[in-house]
């Protein structure tokens, strides 16, 4: 099992610098930012941008992967936010982690577009098409209902080398592509090097653990559908999108770990702690997590 922090873009960089810090070296394999305009969880909180924070992050750590957690159509075009990644995949050296997904809801409407939900998932899949070949090719043209490139040269290109069970993939950022519908998991079997999800909002955590097991299930039969190696895709899980945060307790930690590793999840992520809703919790825990659970299960 891999293990993923989230750190929320809410703090200016005098004080997130040494959480980002720390979060290396308490070991975490990968640590993630949100890539909205607006979250709609913290509406009213102070935010910043996720790439910039993610290029600042990269420049004061060595090991730890850094992801975007995650982008979106909402607020990118595929052809500007190609030099962004290739900027934090070179300033990275390759550490760089592409999560992306269809985007919130209040973001899908903050710019004054309004999509009804078919089309922004069109428009996302049309997104993550694009974007895979503008990561993929040397030269890029496109038409399509939402976006166009008009023989756009995608130099420098990657700065890393394949590795592991798809080393015959394109050399390109790894994409982990957030999907709970079947046409978006199909998608993700296709062009991702990982899967996310969030499982669902429910009212209980057996309702939502329910939920995470019949999407892994779709995803196994997604990749037997597709001919394609289960082992060769990674699952991430953000397990706190279950009603109990994962750091409400050491116990409730290990379990949902027990429960994913279950699955055949190979990434959890879970969120540095605040001190309010979402994600209330206390430092005490983490360390306790890091110190006890984390090496337990590698």
């Amino acid at each position: 099992m891999r293990f993923g922090l989230a750190i929320l873009p809410e703090h200016p960089w005098s004080a997130a610098e040494a959480m980002w810090r720390e979060a290396e070296a308490m070991g975490f394999d990968h640590a993630w930012t949100f890539d909205h305009i607006t979250w709609a969880g913290l509406p009213e909180t102070p935010w910043f941008g996720a790439v910039p924070t993610l290029a600042a992050a990269a420049a004061v750590t060595s090991r730890i992967k850094l992801g975007t957690f995650v982008s979106s159509p909402n607020n990118h075009h595929p052809v500007q936010f190609l030099r962004e990644v290739l900027a934090l995949d070179d300033i990275s050296s390759g550490r760089f982690l592409l999560g992306i997904g269809s985007g919130g809801d209040l973001d899908s409407r903050i710019t004054g577009e309004e999509l009804a939900l078919k089309d922004r998932v069109a428009r996302f899949h049309e997104f993550t098409h694009l974007l895979d070949r503008l990561l993929s090719e040397e030269r890029v043209s496109a038409a399509g209902r939402f976006y166009g490139a008009r023989d756009v040269v995608t130099l420098p290109g990657p700065v890393r080398s394949p590795e592991g069970p798809r080393a015959s993939a394109p050399n390109r950022v790894p994409l982990v592509i957030a999907a709970n519908g079947p046409k978006s998991i199909r998608l993700a079997v296709d062009k991702g090097e990982g899967w996310m999800t969030y499982g669902g909002n429910v009212d209980t955590d057996e309702e939502w653990w329910g939920l995470v097991t019949t999407l892994s299930h779709a995803v196994d039969q997604a990749l037997d559908a597709a001919g394609r190696e289960r082992h060769t895709l990674s699952r991430y899980l953000n397990i706190d999108s279950a009603p109990t945060f994962s750091l409400s307790s050491v116990a409730a930690f290990e379990d949902a770990v027990g429960r994913a590793a279950e699955l055949g999840f190979t990434d959890v992520i879970t969120h540095w702690p605040r001190p309010a809703e979402p994600y209330r919790g206390v430092r005490e825990t983490l360390d306790a997590v890091v110190s006890d659970v984390l090496p337990r299960w590698r």
